[in-house]
């Protein structure tokens, strides 16, 4: 397995990402989506464990910017990051994916945590049949009247039920939405724990192990039933 920090073309400019490759050197291609913290060695952790189970992932760097665990700066930079302009930027990620030599596939799938779980639903819509398969974790789209049609991809959603941020009733309503938009049923699970309960460098406390583990269970299962 290897691990790359790369380039790639992203609206006409040079993005940034951390790439890492499956053992294999070949493998379905995986977005990883940042939290607001920016590309922290959490994101870039799960971008290794995803390569180590045979994908290919791709982890950008929406930011440009050193990481942070301070919360007034993570704020701050997730406020200046215009959304529909991230979201269209992420397109050149795909094409990063499916271009490379590794991939297998005509399609890849993508995972976001936090802020990215909603980048990572948006980028689905927007890039219709070339996204596979979506997982969000503890994040969506929170603007009203948020439309997901054009979602092809299949759905995997990661909640927790004492998760303030994005109580139950949001999430419930996302998931009729999306239904109402695919004719499909997305499959959420509700977990025990609070916000951000994958995130072993536990910035709010709330990180769980045992429920992070279920978590990423589903979640291997998923991506293999529904990627090349």
């Amino acid at each position: 397995m290897g691990a790359q920090n790369v380039t790639f073309s992203s609206s006409g400019k040079l993005a940034h990402g951390y790439l890492a490759l499956p053992p294999q050197g070949t493998g379905p291609g995986l977005l990883v989506i940042q939290e607001w913290w920016g590309l922290t060695t959490h994101i870039t952790s799960l971008a290794d464990r995803f390569a180590a189970e045979g994908f290919l992932v791709l982890a950008p760097d929406l930011y440009g910017a050193e990481a942070t665990h301070d919360p007034a700066v993570a704020a701050e930079r997730k406020a200046a990051l215009p959304v529909e302009g991230a979201v269209r930027d992420l397109a050149g990620a795909v094409d990063f994916l499916l271009e490379h030599p590794g991939i297998v596939g005509d399609a890849v799938a993508v995972a976001g945590f936090c802020m990215g779980g909603g980048f990572a639903l948006r980028l689905a819509v927007q890039e219709g049949e070339r996204v596979a398969a979506v997982v969000p974790f503890y994040g969506l789209p929170r603007e009203p009247g948020f439309s997901y049609q054009g979602l092809t991809a299949h759905v995997l959603g990661h909640f927790g039920e004492h998760d303030s941020t994005i109580p139950v009733p949001v999430v419930d309503e996302a998931a009729m939405l999306i239904g109402e938009a695919t004719d499909r049923r997305p499959e959420i699970h509700f977990y025990p724990a609070g916000h951000a309960f994958m995130n072993d460098e536990n910035p709010r406390g709330t990180y769980d192990p045992l429920q992070a583990g279920i978590a990423w269970r589903r979640t291997l299962s998923f991506l293999r039933g529904h990627l090349s």
